[in-house]
């Protein structure tokens, strides 16, 4: 009872040191869509003009309903709800990666070591994906890897109804990564089977083929072409070589780590490390057919490459169970020596992503970045059918920090170049009007008061949040230096 007990407060220790060292920023990046598809369903006034461009994307997912939900039958807020929510999803996945460190190491070094790597190297970018290990909001991704992971367990344990149910769950949570999931976690069951090692990695290779989903489409159009273009990480060809480097070391580390294994008698180990790398094998392969083939271009949004998300957890987890195991052991200063200049080197990298934002965005504390301030005004004194225009790189812009008008401010926006065109490239019904809209705001920066009177007439926005102190014959009731909020 005392070991479980210090074992969970380890866990919540480290899962904390981790939330700390990477910071908490919602409504950034992805959140653009899913806070606002949580604040779409708790309130349906909210965006009447473009409740589309988030909630067509999230009809594959149950992560806004069990949020809404969530919020509905507790009467908890939602900035606390996903505080919460973030914090038990760390907590989740460290969790399931002690679970499979406790059936590859036999030391608690070991054991630990595994999962404090994950934990402080949570916002180490996944090689060309655009993907974190772990978010610095609530994404349905970090819930559904533990799911995955949790199911590689039971996969191990022979306890199938479970890997079932688990995988299913990550499926519903986040598809793609779901499919992953599932593709990764039929590698194992194979591997579990008595039969040849050859004929493993082939079968394994059938059933993964069979479950990865293709999609037949009609012809792209020139607006969906337009908005694949803004997405760098969609096309092989643009990728650096270090961005490849690290979508091919990791097989070959994947591949040693399993030699190891076989060698030192560790056959979970071996099991996860092997079917790691035939899975990293197969999808690469997969990959490159799905992104290089012009015939396959609408399979681009399946963003194939993102199976390197689940490979860097595993490959992480094992590389530093066996760091702590062979160098680490019981060796306080070791630790510390490790330890210490990785957290403080990955706290100064989202100190650069983040420089005009609190490192930690806690629900009820005050936003010293102008342009918080301003979509905390929007929030409170604009009606909440109004419709706004900003610039359509309004969330690359300096000190802005990657923060969503739509998610934080609660209002309708036309959309924008940089969060919006992912979202029109999975779902391509959506892109003649992301095209429409970026089109009608090109120029921005040069804009006067007629550029935004022809907005309101062509497109119905009455209402304008601009860089510095407003805009001549415009009355802007609020101002805060850095950024104005204006009405046409």
């Amino acid at each position: 009872m005392k070991t479980q007990i210090k074992n969970i407060c380890l866990l919540v220790l480290i899962s904390c040191g981790a939330l700390l060292v990477e910071g908490y920023h919602p409504g950034v990046e992805d959140d653009a869509v899913y806070l606002s598809a949580i604040h779409r369903r708790l309130n349906p006034a909210l965006y009447p003009h473009d409740f589309r461009l988030f909630t067509r994307q999230m009809q594959a997912s149950v992560f806004d309903k069990i949020m809404a939900a969530w919020v509905r039958v507790t009467h908890i807020s939602l900035p606390v709800s996903e505080l919460m929510g973030q914090i038990l999803a760390a907590i989740f996945l460290l969790w399931a990666c002690w679970r499979i460190a406790r059936l590859c190491f036999p030391s608690r070094a070991g054991e630990w070591a595994g999962v404090a790597l994950v934990g402080v190297l949570f916002t180490m970018p996944v090689a060309g994906t655009a993907l974190y290990i772990f978010d610095q909001y609530l994404h349905p991704r970090a819930i559904a890897t533990a799911l995955i992971l949790t199911a590689a367990v039971a996969v191990l344990e022979r306890r199938f109804v479970l890997a079932s149910l688990l995988l299913l769950g990550a499926v519903a949570m986040h598809p793609i990564m779901g499919v992953f999931g599932v593709s990764y976690c039929a590698m194992l069951w194979i591997a579990g089977r008595r039969d040849r090692p050859t004929a493993r990695a082939a079968n394994a290779s059938v059933l993964a083929a069979g479950i990865v989903p293709v999609w037949i489409f009609e012809g792209p159009s020139a607006a969906w072409r337009a908005a694949l273009t803004t997405r760098n990480y969609y096309f092989l060809g643009r990728w650096t070589w270090y961005e490849w480097l690290g979508a091919i070391a990791p097989i070959f580390i994947l591949w040693l780590m399993a030699l190891y294994a076989r060698r030192a008698r560790r056959p979970a180990m071996a099991r996860l490390a092997g079917c790691a790398a035939v899975f990293a094998v197969f999808q690469l392969a997969v990959a490159c057919v799905a992104l290089l083939t012009p015939a396959l271009i609408r399979l681009m949004p399946m963003q194939p490459m993102r199976y390197l998300h689940l490979v860097y957890v595993l490959m992480l987890l094992l590389g530093g169970g066996l760091i702590g195991e062979k160098l680490l052991r019981g060796h306080r200063w070791r630790w510390a020596v490790l330890f210490l200049p990785l957290a403080a080197g990955m706290f100064l990298a989202q100190r650069s992503l983040f420089p005009g934002t609190e490192h930690l965005e806690l629900p009820g504390r005050a936003a010293r970045n102008p342009w918080l301030q301003a979509f905390d005004w929007v929030r409170g004194n604009t009606p909440v059918d109004a419709y706004f225009a900003l610039d359509p790189d309004y969330m690359e812009l300096p000190d802005e920090d990657y923060h969503s008008f739509r998610a934080l401010a609660e209002r309708s926006e036309l959309a924008d170049w940089v969060k919006d065109a992912a979202v029109a490239t999975q779902v391509p019904d959506l892109a003649p009007l992301w095209q429409q809209q970026t089109e009608a705001v090109a120029g921005w920066k040069h804009f006067r008061k007629e550029d935004f009177l022809r907005l309101r007439q062509e497109l119905g926005v009455d209402w304008i949040v601009v860089q510095g102190p407003g805009v001549d014959g415009l009355a802007c009731p609020y101002s805060n230096g850095a950024v104005s909020v204006c009405k046409l």
